[in-house]
């Protein structure tokens, strides 16, 4: 089974992360962060992952070390359950509407981390969170997991509808990436032999 268990502990933050690639969407986020936590079960949920997080942060100060260190610890263990990545489909890409939200995700388990972000959150803050904290995460997520990622939202007048999209979107291209490929798989997906 593909999964994986990360730690990291800074002066910021104390973070450990579980993740099993081949499961069923179940999901234990606690980090203190509910609108965060809402964002990772759906993450779980829609990428069928399987997800344990817990994140004690620095909140007394604000909540972005907290945001953006799940965000790396979650990359790290997306990359050691992928291994060398043999069998997987590599890409993957949704087209998700949410209410008056429409969010387009494309992704590639390249290696070659690359973050493209065209979601422009029309509000400051989605209840108590900070808006700008979502693109922190993906950041994180993209930089660490060595994903090449492009986020668009195409609409949207709802800071929380269109950050939840971002979410599902990126969850269901995810889910299609690290699928194996039943033709190939035993194979690494790219001309180099390697990714």
């Amino acid at each position: 089974m593909r999964h994986a268990t990360i730690t990291r502990k800074t002066a910021e933050t104390d973070i450990s992360v579980e993740i099993n690639l081949d499961g069923t969407g179940q999901y234990d986020n606690q980090t203190g962060i509910g609108f965060f936590d809402h964002m990772l079960d759906q993450l779980a949920r829609h990428s069928l992952m399987d997800m344990k997080i817990r994140c004690a942060g620095d909140s007394h100060i604000d909540d972005h070390h907290s945001v953006e260190d799940v965000g790396i610890a979650l990359g790290q263990a997306l990359t050691t359950a992928l291994g060398d990545k043999k069998g997987i489909h590599r890409y993957g890409a949704c087209l998700l509407p949410m209410d008056d939200a429409l969010v387009r995700a494309a992704l590639d388990l390249s290696g070659r981390p690359y973050l493209v972000w065209n979601m422009d959150l029309p509000t400051a803050k989605i209840g108590s969170f900070d808006s700008d904290l979502v693109r922190e995460f993906f950041q994180g997520f993209s930089t660490h997991g060595g994903i090449t990622l492009h986020l668009d939202a195409l609409h949207g007048i709802n800071s929380h509808h269109m950050a939840e999209a971002a979410f599902k979107a990126v969850a269901r291209a995810l889910r299609q990436a690290v699928e194996t490929d039943p033709r190939k798989p035993g194979a690494i997906p790219s001309t180099k032999g390697a990714l």
